[in-house]
């Protein structure tokens, strides 16, 4: 029947009163108090909610209530008759005997010879038993499954000390890993610690398989995102030695890495030291900003190309700088108490049999080269050692230099130069204010691109730049500008507009060509190359190229060794600025006189007395030994060598 009008308006009247009031119908959904049945549902998903333990538990309980009732059972009704030999046993031993019926199917056949009743009453008990065990085992073995996939995330603490923690995944990595593994093989149980957004399994294969020999080192991998405060407490980089923070393959790297020195420094600027990577100079201050104290920043970007300006100048220093750099050889330490307070840097210089001193480390202060009067006083000596070990008992040099044997030419290797840049990409204006650093007056430069659109620095004042749109693998375009007269060739990746391989195919094919071309000139012209891969290295040797720049392996070699020492950031900056004091090859004849075996305490004697600090000699014997690029630093005072045309001493100088 259809409702009238006064009834539908009398039922609208209403509605607001039963608001108001509270009196809502009890029938509506959410308004009706819970029932008890619901609330203990509630509390048992609740319970079942946290996992494996509570399963277990609740499996405990119903076993034990489904024991403690059947035994109840047993005694209280009597099932096992008067006859029955074990009649008169206690209830605990009944409860006993009706766990094992539950947990245990073959119990049964043991009652053949009881009453009916009983075996029924132990036959009812272990099919329920067998459905809780049943459920017991599926629910262990769950979490088991569930544990062996946390272990597989990579997901629990590590609870290491004095370890070395890395942050991010690139190739950068394996070298990382490879160096610092050589670094720690005077170390007991070292760890390093790998945290990263990845796959723990996937990090853990890659590793085994391109750094099959680790010496002793252990590596942990863990999967978590560096940015996240609580994930990145896995690594627990707060007891750590250090912190090595990798620039992410990602679209905007350097925000990440921020956001990381944000999470690694929230606590407080106390804690192990950390070296960042940053790929764009312009963000360097935010880091410094964020990173307080304790944090090295490493210019991507700018390190890489000062070590291309460094090695283009003279053929050989990318093999001196690779050995300064690594563990593999002889690499830069600290040496405080030596005691020679009272003796001069040249007098320091001929004091160690195996080691030779660079400079001076005094009150914070960095001073590769200095004057040879200057007295040694309280300061640190920088020497290049083999290993670290060698300067706890240094050999004291018995061989002292002969003067008769010292060179006496003043020479010189300043003038005018003519360079070529093949390539270009977003380093190439770092390396054009470089190369006119130390460019002198007159010197030109022509750059050939095919990438890119070359915007020149406008403070060069030396060094006179040309630009030129042309194919670099082009033949005709090479025959063109590798002339003769040229003193350095150039070639750069197109790392911004290719993949790494793709940029590093068509760098070996200029490499191909521009070798060919230079074969057939008169003069001898030193080739450098940049290259993304360090896998390309070897394909480069076919092109016989005197020096092979690897931006990535470089940047990892750099950044471990300020993970290891952070006194070595102002030691690197001036050997690959032009302030102060840089590596340079020059003739062997301005240093000893040739002909004659000399010791190198002699040659020693010689850099010093022109001002500056030898490091060791290159010369062809030494590459026919399978020496790189015939380097050899380091050598020990008492080492005899005899200078042949072509022969190179390896000094630092300031000019």
């Amino acid at each position: 029947m259809a409702r009238t009008a006064p009834q539908l308006r009398r039922r609208t009247a209403a509605a607001p009163t039963d608001r108001v009031a509270g009196t809502a119908p009890a029938t509506r959904r959410g308004t009706r108090p819970p029932r008890p049945g619901e609330r203990l549902r509630y509390r048992f998903d609740n319970s079942m909610a946290r996992g494996t333990p509570a399963l277990v538990g609740w499996l405990a309980a119903g076993t034990a209530v489904l024991v403690v009732a059947f035994a109840a059972a047993v005694s209280l009704l009597g099932l096992r008759g008067s006859d029955d030999p074990v009649a008169d046993r206690s209830f605990a031993d009944e409860v006993f005997s009706a766990l094992l019926h539950a947990l245990d199917p073959g119990t049964v056949a043991g009652e053949e010879q009881a009453p009916w009743r009983l075996v029924a009453a132990m036959l009812l008990l272990t099919v329920a038993g067998l459905f809780v065990v049943s459920a017991l085992i599926g629910v262990i073995a769950a979490g088991i499954d569930a544990r062996l996939a946390d272990l597989r995330r990579g997901r629990s603490i590590v609870l290491e000390r004095d370890h070395t923690v890395v942050l991010g995944w690139s190739d950068s990595v394996f070298t990382i890993l490879r160096e610092l593994a050589l670094a720690n093989e005077s170390r007991r149980r070292p760890v390093v610690v790998v945290l990263a957004d990845r796959d723990k399994v996937e990090m853990e294969d890659e590793i085994r398989a391109k750094v099959p020999d680790l010496r002793g080192t252990r590596v942990v991998c863990r999967s978590g995102s560096p940015m996240d405060v609580d994930e990145l407490a896995v690594s627990s980089h707060a007891t750590a030695r250090s912190v090595i923070l990798l620039a992410p393959d990602s679209d905007d790297p350097d925000s990440e890495v921020v956001k990381t020195l944000l999470a690694l420094t929230h606590e407080g600027s106390e804690g192990p030291r950390i070296v960042a990577e940053i790929r764009d100079p312009a963000n360097l201050e935010v880091a410094r900003l964020v990173g307080a104290r304790r944090t090295s920043l490493l210019d991507i970007r700018e390190t890489v190309a000062k070590l291309v300006v460094q090695t283009s100048r003279q053929s050989g220093a990318a093999a001196v700088y690779t050995e300064l750099f690594d563990y593999d050889g002889d690499e830069i330490y600290f040496l405080t108490d030596h005691g020679l307070a009272g003796a001069t840097y040249e007098e320091a210089q001929l004091f160690y049999e195996r080691a030779t001193v660079i400079g001076l480390l005094d009150g914070g202060v960095t001073r590769l080269n200095p004057p040879p009067s200057a007295v040694v006083g309280t300061a640190t000596l920088i020497v290049v050692a083999e290993d670290d070990g060698v300067l706890a008992g240094a050999e004291v040099a018995r061989t002292r230099p002969d003067p008769a044997v010292l060179g006496v030419e003043d020479g010189t290797d300043a003038h005018p130069t003519r360079a070529l840049l093949l390539g270009w990409n977003e380093r190439a204006p770092i390396m054009l204010r470089e190369l006119d650093h130390y460019a002198e007056p007159g010197s030109t430069l022509t750059v050939v691109t095919t990438h890119g659109d070359p915007v020149l620095p406008a403070d060069l004042e030396h060094l006179a730049v040309s630009v030129v749109r042309a194919g670099t693998t082009d033949r005709a375009v090479l025959e063109q500008h590798v002339v003769e007269g040229l003193d350095q060739v150039l070639v750069l990746c197109y790392s911004d507009h290719l993949d790494a391989q793709a940029a590093d195919a068509r760098t070996l094919v200029t490499l191909l060509h521009v070798r060919d071309i230079l074969s057939r000139r008169e003069h001898p012209t030193a080739v450098v190359s940049e290259m993304m891969d360090d896998r390309n290295r070897l394909l480069a040797q076919v092109a016989d190229i005197d020096d092979v720049v690897v931006s990535g392996e470089i940047v990892s070699l750099i950044v471990t060794q300020l993970s290891e020492d952070g006194r070595l950031e102002d030691v690197f900056a001036e050997l690959l600025g032009s302030e102060g004091s840089e590596v340079y090859l020059r003739p062997a004849h301005w240093y000893v006189a040739p002909g004659a075996p000399v010791a190198w305490a002699s040659v020693v004697a010689g850099a010093s007395r022109r001002g500056e600090t030898a490091l060791g000699w290159t010369s062809t014997a030494l590459a026919v030994r399978g020496e790189d690029f015939g380097v050899r630093l380091n050598p020990a005072k008492s080492d005899l060598l005899t200078v042949l045309p072509g022969d190179r001493v390896v000094v630092l100088a300031e000019s």
